[in-house]
């Protein structure tokens, strides 16, 4: 998919790329959580209790989000839950920075995943926003059809 002679990438393939791009890394990471739960146990803040039951959860949901992107029809709605995602997985990284901060882990790792979240959410919404909503196209198929047939 390109525009026209200049040879570049259509909006339409730049946003299936991403989407593409995305998954990838979310089942890479998502499968990380089951493969290895440790490294991502020792981040999850106190105070929400059982870290397993944490990691295994975020990982059902960045595998659950990867499957979404790789679908169209579910690109839309699994990229706006992606950012949301990462939203919600901010509080684990914050602990991570406060924890090396104290001398337990690796700070450039720990330091280093507080700014990354800002670019993966803009990721996830860039995949939202360039999606076509499959569903208000459908709904105003269907609503066009039915005052054609009235």
């Amino acid at each position: 998919m390109t525009d026209g002679d200049t040879g570049a990438m259509s909006s339409r393939a730049r946003v299936t790329a991403a989407a593409g791009l995305l998954a990838a890394l979310l089942l890479t990471t998502g499968t990380w959580h089951f493969a290895s739960p440790h490294g991502f146990e020792s981040i999850v803040p106190r105070f929400l209790g059982s870290p397993s039951f944490w990691v295994r959860l975020s990982g059902v949901g960045e595998l659950a989000c990867a499957v979404g992107l790789a679908v169209p029809r579910t690109r839309r709605l699994a990229a706006w839950a992606t950012a949301a995602l990462f939203v919600v997985v901010f509080p684990a990284n914050i602990d991570m920075a406060v924890h090396a901060w104290q001398g337990h882990g690796s700070k450039v790792v720990a330091y280093g995943r507080l700014p990354l979240q800002v670019p993966l959410v803009l990721w996830a919404l860039y995949i939202a926003r360039g999606t076509p909503d499959r569903s208000a196209a459908r709904r105003a198929t269907d609503g066009a059809a039915a005052s054609s047939t009235a």
